[in-house]
């Protein structure tokens, strides 16, 4: 076993509030089946007496906490992020589709996914939820790195059909035969996971998202992951291509793509009946709020999400989103709840803010207790925080009162040069750069 002191951040997974040690003890070691968990967390004085023997590597002045977890992000769109567009569509044909072509290659994914992973990691963020592109190697080389890494990872082939370009559009049934054997390949395999992918619903044929529905019924523990409601102009696609379904996101409850461990990105321009829905299947929406404001979505309804009761969690949604930090997307989620609220002036306090990339991420993903926390089982996943990364940073978190004031600097101020060290399992994967 091994043990780290500094302050300790993790969550209350019943009211999701945030638990906070000045002086905390981690200790990780082997569960019964030797993989490496969080042993004990709290207190130092609590705890140090329990485990004598156990190695203590002492961090004044920092802060460990859950590695972060990012429901919603492209691994094949690294190189797209920060490309110039009118809105939703304009950017996809003209960047992210001529990009997620150059996939064909399986050397060239490889080396993307050396990048993306390396990128994530170095941000903190120790569970992706990914996209990959068509091509069924683009997923082999995403979780083969992974795997080497040690990395929870979900990911999967994307299925479009239809309304797509040369190069990334995909046939109806060998999309589906290359799903499946996916899936038998890596679902389970170490800490990877799969996820049925459809791209968003204007882009796969009915029997495309037939097929899809009926591998999700197939195979149960995997997850599903796609796009919906998030710019008008697709909306009103969607609502074209499939008249007989009552909304947008109707159109994957009739296809057998609603229920747990579905992920939907985006959900900005929902009704009371699409939030039941979301709820009632035990869906979650990945909030993207840096994608949102970038391609001028719009904005994710907080309030809604709330009154009605559905999960959700917080995503960069890289090469939409403009930037893989969880800092820079709290930040911009804080300027949703304030601004583009039905009900304007809802405040998401720092905890809220924190708890949604990670404990929360977690529990929409069906993992609670696993990933995003540091409470006895979960997976040894976390970082070290430097709160005196900048000058401005150290100053403001000197005025500090509580824990919220702490939080919200961090938020505020911080960048990828707070994410002192990241572990995975146990072990360090970006060392100090102290």
């Amino acid at each position: 076993m091994r043990a780290w002191r500094a302050a300790l951040l993790r969550f209350d997974e019943d009211t999701r509030s945030a638990l906070y040690e000045e002086d905390g003890l981690l200790v990780v070691g082997p569960d019964a089946q030797g993989r490496p968990v969080v042993r004990a967390a709290g207190a130092y004085s609590a705890l140090a007496d329990r485990f004598p023997g156990v190695a203590v590597e002492h961090l004044p002045g920092r802060i460990l906490a859950p590695g972060f977890i990012d429901l919603h992000v492209h691994f094949p769109q690294t190189d797209v992020i920060g490309s110039p567009a009118e809105g939703l569509l304009p950017w996809l044909e003209n960047y992210t589709f001529p990009h997620e072509a150059r996939f064909a290659d399986a050397a060239y994914a490889q080396g993307v996914a050396t990048v993306f992973l390396d990128e994530l990691l170095r941000n903190g963020v120790t569970t992706p939820l990914a996209f990959a592109t068509s091509h069924p190697h683009s997923v082999d080389a995403l979780m083969e790195e992974a795997q080497r890494r040690g990395l929870r990872l979900i990911a999967g082939k994307v299925l479009q059909d239809r309304h797509s370009p040369d190069g990334v559009r995909d046939d109806t049934e060998q999309s589906l035969v290359d799903t499946e054997a996916l899936i038998r390949r890596w679902h389970g395999v170490d800490r990877l996971g799969y996820a049925i992918t459809p791209r968003f619903a204007p882009s796969c044929s009915e029997a495309q998202l037939r097929g899809a529905g009926e591998l999700a019924a197939q195979y149960p523990d995997v997850w599903i992951q796609s796009h919906v409601a998030e710019n008008k102009d697709e909306i009103r696609w969607a609502r074209e291509l499939f008249p007989a379904s009552r909304s947008y996101l109707s159109i994957y409850d009739d296809f057998g793509l609603m229920r747990e461990r579905a992920i939907y990105a985006h959900c900005i321009h929902f009704d009371d009946d699409d939030r039941a829905l979301m709820r009632d299947t035990g869906a979650a929406a990945a909030v993207s709020p840096t994608s949102n404001l970038f391609l001028g979505s719009g904005f994710f309804d907080y309030e809604g999400a709330q009154r009605i009761g559905f999960r959700h969690g917080l995503a960069s949604d890289v090469g939409g989103g403009t930037s893989f930090n969880p800092f820079h997307t709290m930040l911009a989620a804080y300027y949703v709840g304030r601004e583009g609220q039905t009900k304007p002036g809802l405040s998401l306090g720092p905890q809220n803010l924190w708890w949604q990339h990670t404990a929360g991420a977690a529990e929409a993903l069906g993992l609670s207790g696993v990933v995003g926390n540091l409470v006895p089982g979960c997976e040894a996943d976390f970082i070290v925080l430097n709160p005196q990364a900048t000058p401005l940073l150290a100053r403001k978190v000197s005025h500090a009162r509580d824990l919220d004031e702490l939080l919200f600097s961090i938020i505020v101020l911080g960048d990828d040069r707070v994410v002192d060290r990241v572990y995975v399992g146990g072990q360090a994967v970006v060392p100090s750069v102290a």
